[in-house]
């Protein structure tokens, strides 16, 4: 069993979080732009935001969502190499939680189906804690 099997879908996932980086910034800015919109550092950040138009902010919003849930499956399967449970079944877990994140990043940025994107949201989520239960049986 190769440990290093279950890193790729970890740097996958941190290159899927740099691509929405560079799409919220390449879409924020020309907004920001044509919109002639000022930030003023003695408002709150959110009435800046509120001037941004949401197919823009949709962007920024889930770039902030990679840096949630996210962080737990980086701990997880970090968890898993070193305990040397980098298995068939758990390295597929984890590309599939990648994979469900990277639709959830489709949806949220371009059509925002809350439903949509809640399911997609909801299977990584039930993805992530079976790789979670596995790990814990490994370590506990």
């Amino acid at each position: 069993m190769d440990r290093r099997a279950i890193l790729a879908p970890v740097v996958a996932l941190v290159l899927w979080s740099f691509v929405m980086w560079a799409w919220l910034y390449a879409t924020r800015i020309p907004a920001i732009t044509r919109l002639k919109i000022k930030f003023d550092p003695h408002k709150p950040n959110s009435e800046f935001l509120a001037q941004i138009p949401p197919e823009v902010r949709w962007k920024s919003d889930n770039y902030n969502n990679l840096m949630e849930q996210p962080t737990l499956f980086y701990a997880i399967a970090l968890t898993v190499a070193f305990a040397g449970a980098a298995d068939g079944l758990n390295v597929a877990l984890a590309w599939i939680y990648v994979a469900l994140r990277v639709i959830h990043s489709l949806i949220q940025a371009t059509v925002n189906i809350i439903l949509a994107r809640f399911s997609v949201f909801m299977l990584g989520s039930l993805v992530l804690l079976a790789l979670t239960i596995r790990a814990a049986l490994v370590v506990f």
